[in-house]
């Protein structure tokens, strides 16, 4: 009978103090509960890189490090999308430190010459558990409840920030509209649940076609978009050749006894080779998307072929 062995989460350490390390340690070995992993870091610049890119389940941030200071630590990791939680480390106990890593971004704050191992335990616990909540409560924010895309509020607000990125670097991006052909009638015969079926495995079919910094989003009904950093009209040609290809490649089987032949159609576009902001870029992608429709549908159709 084979056992199943489930690996510690990893909790980061950002501390410049190697004697905090070990004492920390030390904690961990008097936990009751869960036992988790150690990591450390003893600069600013290691434990950013690590907070950014180590998967850790949470993160143990000393006030100072050095010439700068955890608080800096946090914002700078939060501004570049980090959601790992955060316990704030700091000798002082002032209350304005306390407010400040709030605010900042750090869930729970505890001084170091009071720390226990059963605070320490309890704090990590509290920790992760309200990150999950969080986690959950943004996917409800973020989330198209039936697909898992991204719903369109998070788009808008994606294409904005892209837009921006756009003006200010000249960094290529392209967006790719995708519309399931003739879902209306899917509907109609086969009932809408049949008919949420067939969206779901359209979405995760088009999702799979893209790179990890991509964004696939729900924009309405059974429309989807894509949004494609640093690429330009070709590429973005080319995953849309892709999603027709990936859609129609296998029927979808929607019960034991429906199995349908779905296609899509799909529009891309490219800044800056076809438009100049984000709003322009949508519009070039859904003009080159209803050009698809119009000569037939199950096609790819770049704006530049209109």
């Amino acid at each position: 009978m084979k056992s199943s062995l489930v690996m510690p989460r990893k909790i980061l350490l950002i501390d410049d103090d190697r004697l905090q390390f070990r004492v920390t340690q030390a904690h961990f070995k008097n936990f009751q509960g869960e036992q988790y992993e150690l990591e450390w870091a003893s600069t600013y610049e290691e434990g950013l890189d690590k907070l950014l890119h180590g998967m850790h389940a949470a993160c143990l941030l000393d006030y100072q490090l050095g010439e700068r200071d955890g608080l800096q630590l946090i914002r700078e990791a939060v501004s570049r999308g980090c959601q790992t939680p955060i316990v704030f480390l700091t000798a002082e106990t002032a209350e304005r430190v306390d407010i400040e890593a709030m605010n900042a971004g750090a869930l729970d704050y505890l001084v170091k010459g009071e720390i226990t191992p059963r605070m320490l335990e309890r704090s990590l616990r509290y920790a992760l558990k309200l990150a999950e909540t969080l986690e959950a409560l943004r996917r409800m924010a973020t989330r198209d409840q039936l697909t898992g895309l991204l719903n369109r509020r998070e788009f808008e607000r994606i294409l904005t920030e892209e837009d921006e990125r756009f003006r200010r670097f000249r960094n290529s991006v392209a967006l790719v509209m995708v519309d399931i052909d003739h879902f209306k009638s899917v509907n109609d015969t086969h009932g809408h649940t049949v008919g949420d079926v067939v969206l779901r495995e359209v979405a995760r079919r088009v999702a799979d076609e893209l790179r990890t910094v991509d964004r696939a989003m729900r924009f309405g009904g059974e429309e989807l978009v894509l949004l494609l950093v640093q690429t330009d009209r070709a590429g973005a040609l080319d995953v849309a050749q892709r999603v027709c290809t990936a859609v129609e490649l296998e029927p979808i089987l929607a019960t034991n006894n429906i199995a349908l032949n779905i296609t899509v159609s799909a529009g891309s576009a490219s800044m800056p080779e076809d438009a100049n902001s984000g709003l322009t870029l949508l519009n070039a992608a859904d003009k080159a998307l209803y050009a698809a429709k119009a000569r037939g549908r199950n096609q790819a159709v770049g704006f530049h072929e209109i």
